[in-house]
């Protein structure tokens, strides 16, 4: 365990085509380098927050929830682009200390997409003073407000942006994030920004700003960059990093680069101290549905409904039918999903009364007699001899899944419907995420590198199009495929970063089926994401919901 360094300020794939580190990946090659801790902190957005959370508590890391976001120059409100043509706005990394300081990063991240959005969703300094309780704050990259002004030589206006935040945040929670990629302007920026912070009692904090796991990944990531901005290699204006420098370096690494700052490298190990966010993931988090006068609970009106469905679905019914309903009933309601199941009949009925198709059921709900009683499905899991522990297993609660198939047509009066009862701050629908598969990354890297259409269709025919195909499998299974590594420089690159990529995020849309319906006003529980369509979504997809109990 390292007790030297802590890697604060981390790009993900969920910093979509920029960041190009899996979460698994990047929490192995944390845990491997001894570290205690790491922060996530994907650009203007929480996309990756609750998988991340999820996989470091698994490998025994300290995770820190955070966001590298885009604070607006003026006001967000303002679409106005910048002189210079880069966007009229700065960085800065934001780090939940706390459930408050979780709440406000999702507040702020939805309030970038749904306010403030011009090119990269932007809050301004307004939303900052309205939602900087429970957060800690690094002064970021050299795109960050007190990097550019003391890089400009502008200190007098420096020291007022930098006590504005210090006033803001607290003395404790705000620092000066110092960075050295080889870039000089970065060396000049750590000078003045430790000198500054001298004067002024602003601790200083060493980062570096991952974007890639390893060093050798610079090449595959130069490829991700041409692919976001629709380059190819060959163009010599493409945007690109100055370094190869922005990978997970050990402490070891860190220190040989700042060991005559020693507090800018104790103060990782602080800061991760001052961090401490647990996140529920135990307490199913449901809307109050609205119960008849003389039921006081829903498990006692879900009781009730399902044994009067019961009598509807059967002419006779015996012991074995009554023993597996309260052994159904007994287990939902002790698992505290009883409004789960009368919210789910009572949109189905609403489809039902109102002319829309509604399919019989699939998956494992059809295993549920509850299910089947409250008609939910339409399949009898009698008659078929299906299992109810398929569904909801007493002994490995996961939030059940019931599948419903609306007609597309009318799926949107059914959605309405959703959102009339329960409000519109409180649903929304899903997001989910494409990823670079096998097929799809050779074509997306073969662009990249300037390769014909007809070259980069030949290599990707040449990958079983099977179900669950890998790149990696393909090179096995193919010689032909295999034998393009080692042709020519330009398809062993293709091969070589077309492996380096694939599985990452690619891009964002929205669920075909998903709609959550959280207990309260959405940005309370999740925070929010609107689509270059304009479509309002989740930021965090059907399993990161799942997780933390929201339906």
């Amino acid at each position: 365990m390292s007790a030297e360094f802590v890697h604060l300020h981390n790009h993900s794939d969920y910093s979509l085509l920029d960041g190009a580190c899996r979460l698994d990946r990047l929490v192995d090659r944390m845990k491997g380098l001894g570290m205690r801790a790491l922060a996530l902190t994907d650009h203007g957005n929480l996309f990756g927050a609750v998988e991340f959370y999820g996989r470091a508590n698994a490998a025994g890391l300290k995770p820190i929830l955070g966001c590298e976001v885009y604070v607006a120059l003026g006001s967000r409100h303002d679409k106005a682009r910048s002189v210079d043509g880069k966007g009229a706005y700065n960085h800065l990394v934001l780090l939940a200390r706390n459930r408050d300081g979780y709440r406000n990063l999702m507040k702020l991240s939805s309030a970038g997409y749904l306010e403030g959005f011009h090119y990269k969703p932007r809050i301004d300094k307004e939303l900052l003073a309205a939602h900087a309780d429970g957060l800690l704050c690094l002064s970021a990259c050299l795109r960050g407000e007190l990097p550019q002004l003391v890089l400009d030589g502008n200190f007098e206006e420096a020291k007022r942006a930098a006590a504005w935040y210090r006033d803001l945040f607290g003395p404790e929670f705000y620092y000066f994030e110092i960075q050295d990629h080889g870039i000089e302007d970065e060396r000049t920026v750590a000078e003045r920004l430790i000198r500054l912070g001298a004067e002024m009692g602003i601790p200083v904090v060493a980062t570096n700003d991952c974007h890639y796991l390893a060093r050798e990944d610079a090449e595959a990531h130069e490829v991700l960059l041409c692919i976001q901005t629709g380059k190819t290699m060959q163009d010599a204006d493409r945007f690109r990093f100055a370094t190869d420098q922005v990978y997970v370096k050990s402490a070891e690494e860190m220190e040989a680069l700042f060991g005559g700052v020693p507090d800018a490298l104790r103060n990782t190990i602080a800061i991760a101290e001052k961090c401490d966010l647990t996140l529920d993931t135990e307490r199913v988090q449901l809307p109050e549905f609205p119960l008849p006068p003389e039921f006081e609970s829903a498990e006692g009106y879900l009781r009730a409904a399902a044994r009067e469905g019961l009598a509807r679905r059967y002419d006779a019914i015996d012991e074995a039918m009554e023993q597996r309903l309260r052994y159904e009933l007994d287990t939902i309601c002790q698992v505290g999903y009883a409004r789960y199941f009368l919210i789910v009949r009572d949109f189905i009925d609403f489809a039902r009364g109102n002319g829309v198709h509604v399919g019989p059921g699939r998956g494992s709900a059809a295993g549920s007699l509850v299910s089947y009683a409250l008609g939910i499905t339409d399949i009898d899991p009698l008659k078929f001899d299906l299992l109810f522990e398929r569904f909801l297993n007493p002994e490995r609660i996961s939030m059940p899944d019931i599948d419903i198939d609306f007609d597309y047509e009318n799926r949107g009066r059914v959605i309405e419907y959703v959102l009339e009862k329960y409000g519109r701050e409180s649903v929304t629908q899903i997001i989910t995420f494409g990823t670079m598969a096998a097929r799809a990354v050779v074509r997306d890297v073969g662009r990249a590198l300037g390769m014909t259409y007809a070259d980069q269709d030949r290599v990707a025919k040449l990958i079983p199009g099977e179900l669950g195909m890998t790149l990696t499998r393909a090179l096995e299974t193919v010689p032909e495929l295999k034998a393009l590594a080692t042709q020519d420089e330009t398809h062993a690159k293709l091969i070589r970063c077309s492996l380096a990529l694939e599985g990452l995020a690619r891009h964002a849309s929205t669920h075909a089926a998903g709609v959550l319906i959280a207990p309260g006003k959405l940005t309370d529980y999740v925070p929010v994401y609107r689509s270059s369509k304009g479509d309002v979504t989740t930021q965090f997809d059907m399993v990161s919901l799942e997780k933390i109990g929201l339906l």
